[in-house]
C-alpha cells in the first residue's frame, strides 16, 4: 500500500514576502531558489530540493494567529551543538523565541517568524528504531532544555 513518507513542503500565507524571504535566507540559511514578484510569492530551499517553504502574500484581511497550523518542524543535520549554533543565528535574527525542549528522542527551539508562524528547529537523538520504540513505550517526554547560544 502507498503510503505518504515525510513532508514535501510547506506554503505559508505572510503580511511582507521580502521580510519573510530576509527572515528564512538569514535565520535559517535558506537559498532563495525563485521570487515573483508580479505574483507576490517566493520558493526558499535548504539545499536537498528545490523548495522547502514557499511563502506567498497573504489576502488582505487575513488574520494572524487563528486557528489552523501549530508549528513546522524542521530537522537539522548534526546534534546539539549545531542546534545552540542555529539557536545564537535565530537571536541574532531577532527572532522570537517560544521555547526549547528536551523531548529525550529529539532536542527542539520553537520560534516564530515575522508573520507568527510558530516554527521548530530539532536534532535527533537516537537512532530512528530507538526513538521509534522510546515514543511506543514512554508515549513521549518533555522538559526544558538549557541552551547557551553559541554566535
Amino acid at each position: 500500500m502507498p503510503r505518504v513518507n515525510k513532508v514535501g513542503h510547506v506554503v505559508l500565507n505572510v503580511k511582507d514576502v521580502d521580510e519573510s524571504i530576509k527572515f528564512y535566507t538569514e535565520a535559517l540559511g535558506m537559498e532563495l531558489m525563485s521570487h515573483n514578484t508580479e505574483r507576490h510569492m517566493a520558493f526558499l530551499s535548504f539545499g536537498d530540493q528545490h523548495h522547502d517553504i514557499a511563502v506567498f502574500k497573504a489576502p488582505v484581511g487575513a488574520e494572524q494567529g487563528v486557528l489552523g497550523l501549530n508549528h513546522i518542524a524542521m530537522q537539522i543535520e548534526g546534534g546539539e551543538p549545531e542546534l545552540k549554533q542555529l539557536y545564537g543565528r535565530l537571536l541574532n535574527a531577532g527572532a522570537t523565541i517560544d521555547h526549547t525542549t528536551d523531548h529525550a528522542l529529539t532536542r527542539s527551539v520553537y520560534f516564530f517568524d515575522p508573520d507568527g508562524n510558530r516554527l521548530e528547529i530539532f536534532c535527533e537523538m537516537m537512532s530512528e528504531e530507538e526513538a521509534k520504540n522510546y515514543m511506543r513505550e514512554t508515549g513521549g517526554t518533555a522538559k526544558p532544555l538549557e541552551l547557551e547560544a553559541v554566535r
